[in-house]
């Protein structure tokens, strides 16, 4: 394969103004073709002043398009492509082998790297998802040259579709370049962090709930919420160095006014995601320990409850064990009297039936008075 792109002049900006170009031949395609089968290819196009003037439905076909438009830009979309495809892509735009073993294997952090003239950015999108509540991560790749943009997804989203037909609809912002569709997939990505926050924001209002209602599995849906805010974190943190150092090239690279502008608000809007999502994660950690005093509470005073509860048990037995006492007093002594032994010497005492009333009455008593004193009756 013909490796055109060694031959260009010496390197040029990647964030750079593009304007003046000069007038293209009519389009060559007006409808996106279906790419080929097994193909990792999701849309190839080739853009002239900001129109799209063919829609190749192979790499090769993409390559020989561009060649063909001198002052065209190439965008092709992949998602989950081969090494294969990669290594055809890496001979024909010179792509660093480091940046393409990265997009095979993914599972990279947020990033933008410079290999020569061309940027190499890591982006990691996110959609919050409503019926398990939980956030989805999606990593995408992006290279970017001074004629081609290769944008490499490995999950469901973020849509790019979405982003080109924005751009296609806006001409004057395409013609713009390479650094618009870059700037354009960072807007969409950042925006797709606001519903994330949203939803986050929605599950530590009904985590408080659940906190001062004494939900028992609050616990552990404090301790997974608190993961997904910090893997959230982690997507979109990084992405600030990202827009930092595209910003810092401004004027070294005499960016279009307007791209700035709008870059700048890409940057605003990442602020306000990491502010909030810093929030969040304060929040938690102090519904966490919120949650551990209540939890604490609730067991000290079902505690209280138990102790009140065994006095109380033990209460009525020493009442029990009292009366008991002061009922066998008596019963002993008619015990006794009442086994009628012929030789028991108290059968022929006159007085015997009086005293033993006598001595029962006094036994209790004597008891009786006893266990009042010590707080048992």
């Amino acid at each position: 394969m013909t490796e055109r792109r060694h031959h260009l002049p010496s390197p040029v900006s990647l964030i750079r103004r593009r304007s003046g170009r000069p007038p293209v031949a009519a389009p060559l395609a007006d409808t996106l073709q279906s790419p080929q089968p097994g193909s990792g290819l999701i849309d190839s196009a080739v853009y002239c002043g900001g129109e799209r003037r063919c829609s190749p439905t192979s790499l090769t076909e993409t390559f020989q398009a561009l060649r063909d438009q001198p002052a065209g830009m190439a965008w092709i979309g992949l998602y989950r492509p081969d090494e294969h495809e990669l290594n055809e892509l890496a001979d024909e735009f010179g792509l660093h082998p480091l940046a393409v073993e990265d997009a095979v294997t993914a599972h990279q952090r947020p990033k933008l790297e410079r290999y020569g003239n061309t940027l190499f950015v890591v982006l990691r999108a996110a959609r919050y998802l409503d019926d398990v509540e939980e956030v989805e991560f999606g990593e995408l790749h992006v290279f970017l040259g001074r004629d081609f943009v290769i944008t490499v997804r490995h999950a469901e989203k973020p849509d790019l579709s979405v982003v080109r037909r924005r751009l296609e609809q806006d001409p004057t912002l395409l013609s713009l370049g390479t650094e618009a569709v870059l700037y354009a997939i960072l807007d969409a990505v950042v925006d797709g962090y606001i519903p994330v926050v949203h939803g986050l924001e929605n599950d530590v209002d009904e985590i408080e709930t659940q906190v001062f209602d004494g939900d028992p599995a609050v616990s552990r849906r404090i301790y997974e919420l608190s993961r997904e805010v910090v893997d959230f974190q982690r997507a979109a943190q990084p992405l600030t160095a990202v827009v930092d150092a595209l910003t810092a090239g401004f004027d070294k690279y005499e960016v279009d006014f307007e791209l700035r502008r709008a870059l700048r608000d890409v940057a605003d809007h990442l602020i306000e995601v990491n502010e909030r999502v810093d929030g969040l994660r304060v929040l938690l950690r102090d519904i966490l320990q919120v949650n551990s005093i209540l939890v604490a509470q609730k067991q000290n005073e079902e505690m209280t409850a138990l102790s009140r509860t065994s006095n109380a048990q033990n209460d009525e037995v020493k009442k029990i064990s009292a009366w008991a006492a002061i009922g066998f007093a008596p019963t002993t002594i008619a015990s006794i009297y009442g086994m009628n032994f012929n030789h028991m010497p108290e059968l022929g005492w006159y007085l015997g039936y009086p005293f033993a009333l006598g001595l029962m009455v006094l036994a209790g008593v004597v008891l009786y008075v006893a266990f009042k004193k010590r707080g048992w009756l």
